[in-house]
């Protein structure tokens, strides 16, 4: 990991819409997410993949919100994080999952997942991302922050889930296990007040 890494972090506003074009590609990140996931039902999104959760994310964008942050290498995007106020997942996490659903009804913050641009992959990104989702949270009122990440030490752990994030990483920037549904999934806080 490279912690010398000189990142320039901002907030994914409406003129930086072009940026997040170039990190996420042609595919939309990870086959044509354009993070909506955490965003639409399971049948909402599979009938939005592609264009549609672009439009759809883009009027987010267009609207003020500020879904999460871009980090720049060189004035290049090379990551993003998506963090927001939990009910800005509600299609996620208000579902009978018993990995997503809430644990209670505090109002948190949640960050829900990772793209790191191919090519700086391993390199810390991440690392300096979550630090500053932390930061971001924190300015704008949040008093707790949970994520859902893979602990990868689990034997059920798939390399695939890795955008979320891992155990290790938000254990080191201060997070806590607070439920493990599944051995692979911790619910991990931080609170920040």
């Amino acid at each position: 990991m490279n912690t010398s890494l000189s990142l320039e972090i901002y907030p994914l506003t409406a003129d930086r819409w072009h940026d997040v074009e170039q990190l996420f590609g042609e595919h939309g990140a990870m086959g044509g997410c354009w993070c909506m996931w955490w965003r639409l039902s399971g049948k909402m999104y599979a009938a939005n993949t592609g264009e549609n959760n672009k439009a759809a994310f883009k009027e987010i964008v267009e609207k003020g919100r500020e879904p999460g942050l871009l980090a720049y290498l060189d004035r290049q995007p090379v990551g993003w994080v998506s963090v927001a106020p939990r009910e800005e997942f509600a299609a996620r996490f208000n579902t009978r999952s018993p990995v997503f659903k809430p644990i209670d009804d505090q109002p948190v913050w949640s960050i829900v997942c990772f793209f790191i641009e191919q090519q700086h992959r391993h390199q810390g990104i991440a690392i300096h991302l979550l630090e500053a989702a932390v930061k971001y949270a924190a300015d704008h009122g949040a008093e707790t922050l949970e994520a859902i990440p893979v602990d990868t030490a689990a034997e059920t752990a798939k390399d695939r889930s890795i955008y979320v994030g891992t155990e290790a990483m938000f254990r080191a920037a201060g997070f806590e296990v607070v439920v493990r549904r599944r051995p692979e999934r911790p619910l991990m806080r931080k609170k920040l007040r």
